[in-house]
């Protein structure tokens, strides 16, 4: 889409990417988050991923439409190269190439960092229903990730059981020794600079 931008977000962007967030939570099963968080969490919760990890926005006319963020994989060192990516796009302006903007950027900006696994973990139903479908696995299909694992009926929502499946793909060789991560404040202005 030519009239989205993306950038970096701020802790001033709580609000405002919590209101593309609270649909998901109360409205379907995309997120298993019960209560959608207060503004002052979902700050804390900007705070802390850009502290290692890159977190965009996609503004439209200067108002954020939607966003993707990447995080640990797991807590432990070994682990470091991996990392976990979540997109959220504003209801009207899905399957309008936004979150294929957004994802990679996202993916670009990780590599700087030496990440080379993306990992996604994605709500999945049996059978579709009102509160989810299978378009989010379709989504990271297409962008080059490939299932990895399903646990089942592991997520209880909307008094429906849910599957969830981890999907990854990677995003540069794996080689010994392997050049250490670098936080994303350390690469953060060659990714504005991305961004343009």
């Amino acid at each position: 889409m030519e009239d989205i931008t993306l950038r970096i977000v701020s802790e001033a962007d709580a609000e405002n990417l919590l209101d593309i967030y609270a649909p998901y939570v109360k409205e379907t099963a995309v997120t298993f988050e019960y209560e959608v968080p207060s503004a002052e969490e979902f700050r804390s919760r900007i705070r802390r991923t850009l502290g290692k990890y890159p977190y965009l926005a996609a503004e439209q006319n200067g108002r954020p439409v939607g966003y993707a963020y990447a995080g640990a994989f797991h807590a432990r060192a070994a682990y470091d190269w991996a990392a976990e990516a979540s997109v959220y796009v504003e209801k009207d302006l899905r399957r309008r190439g936004v979150g294929r903007k957004l994802y990679t950027a996202l993916e670009e900006i990780l590599k700087l960092q030496n990440i080379l696994n993306l990992n996604a973990c994605i709500a999945y139903p049996a059978a579709e229903d009102p509160y989810l479908t299978r378009d989010s696995a379709a989504f990271h299909q297409r962008l080059g990730f490939r299932q990895a694992g399903r646990f089942h009926q592991c997520g209880y929502k909307f008094g429906r059981w849910y599957d969830m499946i981890w999907m990854e793909k990677m995003l540069g060789p794996h080689s010994s020794p392997q050049p250490p991560v670098r936080p994303f404040p350390e690469v953060q202005e060659v990714a504005e600079a991305l961004l343009k």
